[in-house]
């Protein structure tokens, strides 16, 4: 990984998108993910670059969602696993559950790449090129093919920086779907079960934290964790949020204080 001086403001910022450029190199990660991961630092902006109420809440219904599930499974995609490899393979080994290499552009090279790049982080059960194969309903071309075993036979499926259109099919199959995606205009934002709208690092940290939490509710205490929530509620306090911080940004114009005057003397 290039050097980035660690005193730089957007180090972090920095080291993220270095992860996919390295993961591009590596074939992990697609040119047309780094237009994704853009899009979505957009939208983190206006967020503040930080999880809100309201994401806090979908990810805890998410992880009572995964528990409750009888067959649940992590969907990885090359951009996801190059950015919270880690995180991951965390919250699969805690809840253990299966993750299943699906992606967009799909060569059998490329996810067996992410396979083995997720293996090697730790992750145990990953469904990618060598399980038997089906195609979700109504999905063209190779984009809908998956694992029998895996996301075809799921209850629950996560999924993170996603194609909206495999989000509705995977809900017209009849599937809960928990997204993560800090953009709540999106296809996969709106149909989806449960929408995280929070960075995926950050989402999936928090909810593989969450899980030591919950797994103490028990069966009925996790029903009525998942029972009371609704994801349009959800999407609304999303968007009220950014147009709150938008609303802030055009009232200042200046919104980060560098103690500069704003008057130009010369």
């Amino acid at each position: 990984m290039e050097e980035i001086p660690r005193s730089h403001p957007r180090y972090w910022s920095l080291v993220t998108r270095q992860k996919l450029v390295d993961a591009m190199k590596e074939g992990i990660v697609v040119p047309q993910g780094l237009i994704s991961h853009g899009r979505g630092e957009a939208f983190d902006y206006i967020l503040g670059e930080r999880t809100l109420d309201f994401a806090l809440e979908a990810e805890r219904v998410a992880v009572a969602s995964l528990l409750l599930a009888k067959r649940p499974i992590v969907s990885v995609n090359g951009n996801y696993a190059a950015l919270a490899a880690d995180e991951i393979v965390e919250l699969s080994n805690k809840l253990n559950i299966p993750i299943e290499v699906n992606v967009f552009h799909r060569t059998e090279e490329r996810v067996r790449s992410i396979e083995n790049f997720m293996r090697s982080h730790g992750a145990g059960r990953v469904y990618g090129a060598d399980c038997k194969k089906t195609h979700i309903p109504g999905l063209e071309s190779a984009r809908g093919i998956v694992c029998e075993d895996g996301i075809y036979s799921a209850d629950v499926v996560m999924v993170a920086i996603e194609d909206g259109d495999r989000t509705e099919a995977l809900r017209r199959m009849g599937k809960v779907v928990i997204a993560i995606d800090l953009n709540p205009f999106s296809r996969t934002a709106q149909a989806a079960s449960i929408t995280v709208v929070d960075e995926a690092i950050r989402a999936t940290k928090n909810m593989a934290s969450l899980v030591d939490q919950l797994k103490g509710f028990g069966r009925s205490g996790l029903e009525a964790i998942v029972k009371g929530y609704r994801n349009s509620e959800v999407l609304k306090r999303a968007f009220s949020a950014m147009l709150k911080r938008l609303e802030e940004a055009s009232s200042k114009g200046v919104i980060i204080d560098f103690g500069f005057p704003d008057e130009i003397s010369l």
